[in-house]
């Protein structure tokens, strides 16, 4: 949510309310946390608030697109007439078959077909290929023909349109610098949704007796607003907490956070022979971009696949969408990992020696640590995936909210705004705001402005910022100030 428009919804039609306290009484503590929290709030919406609300239309459309996909894509994906599927290495020789001619591509995983009705995905990876992103061959799993070439991306295995809206929606298509746009969209969301309820509450009035559509233009558009407002509240602080461990200098931070804690996600130990791994997976490869390692490989035995699909079925792994991926090195062992993201989440993930059967190591999603359950389902939640369509259509509902409220919140400001001669905008500065606290409540509020800004980067740097407008504001009204005090000369 944009902060400016909950700032806007703390004036009354005749002035400034929160300002009229801070005036009638300076020393009150709560009337200068007022006008600070007030000030800052508006900055966040002036200048944060295009690029939450960019965040949420790309967001927006992400979510809704996974149907769309499955028709634009229905040649690659499903088969006409289902049969009996053939073993999965005769799959993945017929993929290998068609790229005969390309020395360079290296088998990565197959994702055998989940129902009759599916294509298997045979998936392979090109040395100059961008990151986590793979050519899909797409098999029929009973004929054998192939039914297409597609790039795909990230665990999901997402398609080529929603792999361009999702970069569309992380970064702009500006690479590392366009990821900046999103960070600082979800650093100071939080804030904003916080800042306005506070401001809410401190404001509120009681109920009018009145229509509200027989009130000016200007209270209807707050009743609105501050309605819907409170309605987003929770959706805002989870996407900005998702949003965070995605970013790229926050979500660094989160993860070392994750790490000290105890609260990684567990990975599989390939290495055969010796216990459980403990390091970290990345739950959020796919919007990171994040290679994985690749090392030379031993010679395939291509059938090999079948028996280690076998022996994870026998072992437990019972999801319909699975990934198996061959050894990196005659030193591991080959992986069979459950990729069904709805609820409920299947996750598991084996390591088999191919050789003699034998299970090296397993994880189930059950045994994952409580916080690593967490982040899963909050990024499958994000991405609109956990619950299927219900997700897609809440998500679509709390983008569409946001952007609205965001648009209302401009059209509250231009009825609002300072016309040509007319008296200064009520509000006052951030810097004059500080100067009203106590010392104590001003260097506790300093000491959680380093702390938010050393742990969110960007929030940091763009603080800065508004403290270099807020700064020269204040120098220039306190000029006007004394330049009106000053004794006029006699006419």
């Amino acid at each position: 949510m944009s902060s400016f428009p909950l700032f806007s919804s703390c004036y009354d039609d005749k002035g400034s309310h929160a300002m009229d306290t801070v005036n009638a009484d300076k020393k009150s503590l709560s009337a200068a946390v007022m006008a600070l929290i007030l000030r800052l709030h508006f900055y966040i919406g002036l200048f944060v608030g295009p690029f939450i609300f960019v965040a949420a239309l790309t967001g927006t459309l992400y979510v809704l697109t996974p149907q769309i996909e499955e028709r634009l894509y229905t040649q690659q994906l499903h088969v006409d007439m289902p049969g009996a599927a053939q073993p999965l290495a005769a799959q993945i020789a017929a993929a290998q078959a068609v790229l005969a001619d390309q020395p360079s591509a290296q088998w990565l995983a197959i994702r055998p077909a989940p129902t009759p009705h599916d294509t298997s995905r045979v998936l392979f990876r090109f040395p100059d290929a961008a990151p986590s992103e793979y050519l899909a061959v797409f098999v029929n799993p009973s004929t054998l023909a192939i039914q297409g070439q597609l790039t795909v991306y990230g665990t999901s295995g997402i398609l080529p349109l929603r792999t361009w809206l999702d970069r569309l929606h992380q970064g702009l298509f500006l690479g590392s610098i366009g990821r900046l746009y999103s960070e600082l969209a979800a650093s100071w969301l939080w804030i904003a949704a916080l800042g306005g309820v506070y401001l809410w509450w401190r404001t509120r009035k009681p109920a009018r007796t009145a229509p509200r559509r027989k009130l000016p233009l200007t209270a209807r558009l707050r009743a609105i607003h501050s309605t819907l407002g409170l309605t987003l509240l929770i959706g805002m602080l989870f996407f900005s907490a998702t949003g965070l461990t995605w970013s790229q200098w926050a979500g660094n931070n989160i993860g070392v956070w994750r790490n000290a804690l105890g609260w990684q996600t567990p990975t599989l130990n390939t290495a055969q022979g010796t216990h459980s791994a403990t390091a970290v997976q990345d739950a959020h490869a796919e919007h990171h971009g994040a290679a994985m390692a690749h090392h030379a490989a031993p010679p395939l035995v291509l059938d090999n696949v079948d028996s280690v699909l076998a022996i994870a079925r026998h072992a437990g792994i019972s999801a319909n969408k699975l990934e198996i991926r061959p050894a990196k090195s005659a030193h591991n062992a080959w992986t069979v990992t459950e990729i069904e993201r709805r609820w409920p989440t299947q996750a598991d993930m084996v390591a088999i020696n191919p050789d003699s059967g034998a299970v090296v190591d397993y994880i189930r999603f059950a045994d994952y640590p409580v916080a690593a359950k967490l982040t899963r389902w909050g990024v499958d939640a994000h991405m609109g995936v956990l619950f299927g369509l219900p997700n897609q259509l809440i998500l679509a509902a709390f983008g569409l909210g946001l952007c609205t409220l965001i648009v209302w919140g401009y059209r509250l400001w231009w009825l609002r705004r300072q016309r040509p001669g007319g008296q200064p905008h009520p509000a006052n500065t951030l810097c004059a705001a500080f100067t009203t606290l106590p010392l104590a409540v001003r260097l506790l509020v300093g000491c959680l402005a380093l702390l938010l800004g050393g742990s969110l980067p960007v929030m940091g740097v763009s603080s800065l910022m508004f403290l270099l407008i807020d700064i020269v504001r204040w120098r220039r009204h306190q000029a006007l100030q004394n330049a009106d005090a000053l004794p006029h000369a006699p006419q």
